[in-house]
């Protein structure tokens, strides 16, 4: 009897192991990383998806030769998904560009369970408070096989990972601006962006096709901080700069002032 129980004492403990192990296997943050060494490198264009029209499409003839902003994502997450979709076109409603004339948005899910279905709710959702948006040729919300989708997120250096536990996907937050001839440029992070940060995105992945000559000068004033995902002054930065060296040498000269005064005195 005390034998049979020790079995089952020890067979119970075996399963919380292996339950712990199991759960310290998945690391949400390594499984969800942007690999930032991907800037510059071609996308997967022949990965071919349905978009929400239910209509097969190759991803290379979608960007039209134009700059195209690439949110990788699935439309049924119950996180962040959604709230970056209304970011970016709450965004895409404050700036010059518009979609279709100067540049291509491509949703794609990378959950192979869903369908063009899943595509036209999201875009339903979108279009009750974006209807002119949501109307432009140049939106494409696109699903497809797994194949499809790790492909693509691969080119673009963005990871993802299904947490059977959670019953969800660990993923990053991340804007994709991808150049004309499909290189990625930039990435947007999370939910701070601007408009202003997304218009010099497009304006850079033009490469000078795109934008007057007032948005072509703000580049030349403002530069890519790759860790926060925004552009920042130069002028202001210089400034910053300027500030400090005028600081340090108003004290250097003070200091060699009092100097030569103690030196005179003594």
């Amino acid at each position: 009897m005390n034998l049979e129980r020790g079995k089952r004492v020890l067979a119970l403990l075996w399963l919380l192991t292996m339950q712990q192990s199991v759960a310290q296997t998945f690391d949400p943050f390594s499984a969800a990383g942007i690999d930032p060494a991907r800037v510059g490198e071609p996308l997967a264009l022949d990965t071919r998806f349905i978009d929400q029209h239910d209509q097969p499409v190759r991803l290379g003839n979608l960007l039209n030769g134009q700059p195209t902003l690439l949110v990788p994502l699935y439309y049924r997450c119950p996180n962040v998904c959604g709230a970056a979709l209304s970011t970016l076109f709450s965004q895409l409603a404050n700036q010059p560009y518009r979609i279709g004339r100067d540049f291509q948005v491509i949703a794609f899910s990378f959950d192979p369970r869903e369908d063009a279905t899943a595509a036209r709710e999201e875009l339903a959702k979108l279009g009750q408070h974006w209807p002119a948006l949501t109307n432009e040729p140049g939106l494409h919300l696109l699903t497809g096989d797994a194949a499809a989708s790790q492909a693509l997120a691969a080119s673009i250096g963005f990871g993802y990972r299904y947490d059977e536990h959670q019953q969800q996907y660990a993923h990053s937050s991340a804007v994709a601006v991808v150049t004309g001839d499909g290189r990625l440029s930039r990435w947007l992070y999370g939910l701070g962006y601007q408009a202003a940060d997304l218009r010099l995105a497009l304006t850079e992945a033009g490469q000078g096709k795109l934008g007057a000559f007032k948005e072509q000068l703000l580049l030349l004033c403002y530069h890519y901080d790759p860790q926060s995902g925004t552009y920042n002054s130069r002028i202001i930065l210089l400034l910053q700069v300027a500030g400090v060296a005028t600081v340090l040498a108003l004290g250097l000269f003070i200091l060699l002032a009092l100097r030569r005064e103690r030196r005179r005195l003594s």
